[in-house]
């Protein structure tokens, strides 16, 4: 059976029905967020070391945007018991016929929990979570950065922005080019394709520093958008600076809660009033470019 909740407010207000002191009545209630079990379709690796999962949930619990991310419940494997949900991006969503897609990588207790789900499984979800990515203003074309599992929150925001009749550039990174994901899902699109890899040797900062450039200079890269390294983050947030480009990024952060309540993802950040601390599951996981900090 599902639950719904919705995000943490700063007001209080009455039961639906009911009224303030004042005399307004209450909002009615909206839930925006489903606690419940999902039924996996297929869980599959799609390399040596990623994982494709793809499960059946409510309308409310597919209804997420790009950026956003869910708490799995990941069952026990080889004798450990993950003893808290674990954040996962989300990779893709139906929410016509309840669909969600993740892609991970086999890492830790938890994952290796992921990976033994076969078809049939339930597994307990809660999401979707936190504020994505926004394609707000006159953007005719964007450039899509990321490495490895990075990826897959930033294959959604590109059928997004395609969708919107944006143009899209894909600089995707990994170790090797068999690792790299999402190409084939990219290319299907029509987007534009740069894959970089180590084995290659094009894959460090300052070789897609001058990729980025020439993309600026020839006006094709009006926002700059990334997901999880702290090396590419870091060059990009130099950029946005220096060509006064918008730029957002998805911060991947260890969570225990993923509602703002327990306080574990607090990172710090720049704004006008000097530096401000802000939890990365309620404020983001997506954020301004220009406010991150080291």
């Amino acid at each position: 059976m599902a639950h719904t909740i919705q995000h943490l407010s700063h007001d209080l207000y009455p039961e639906p029905g009911q009224e303030h002191a004042t005399g307004v009545p209450a909002p009615a209630f909206h839930p925006t967020v489903a606690e419940e079990d999902a039924t996996v379709l297929s869980n599959m690796a799609v390399n040596a070391q990623y994982w494709h999962l793809v499960i059946q949930a409510s309308p409310l619990a597919a209804a997420a945007s790009p950026g956003q991310f869910y708490q799995l419940q990941c069952p026990p494997a080889h004798g450990a018991t993950p003893y808290l949900r674990r954040p996962m991006s989300l990779y893709g969503t139906d929410p016509a016929t309840g669909q969600i897609q993740f892609l991970y990588k086999v890492t830790g207790s938890g994952t290796r929990g992921l990976s033994t789900l076969v078809p049939s499984d339930t597994i307990r979800i809660l999401g979707p979570l936190g504020k994505g990515y926004d394609l707000a203003g006159h953007l005719r074309h964007i450039v899509v950065i990321g490495r490895g599992v990075g990826l897959a929150t930033l294959a959604p925001l590109a059928e997004a922005a395609h969708m919107a009749g944006i143009g899209v550039t894909a600089i995707l990174s990994a170790r090797s080019p068999e690792l790299i994901v999402s190409a084939d899902r990219f290319n299907m699109k029509g987007m534009s394709v740069i894959p970089v890899t180590d084995t290659q040797g094009n894959s460090d900062p300052a070789w897609i520093e001058q990729a980025l450039r020439g993309l600026i200079s020839a006006d094709r890269c009006d926002a700059l958008f990334t997901c999880g390294s702290s090396r590419l983050l870091h060059m990009l947030r130099a950029l946005a600076v220096e060509f006064d480009l918008p730029g957002q990024v998805a911060l991947e952060q260890q969570m225990a809660c993923g509602l703002g309540m327990c306080f574990c993802c607090v990172r710090d950040f720049a704004s006008a009033h000097g530096t401000v601390t802000r939890r990365v599951c309620l404020d983001g996981p997506v954020f301004d470019i220009r406010e991150t900090l080291a």
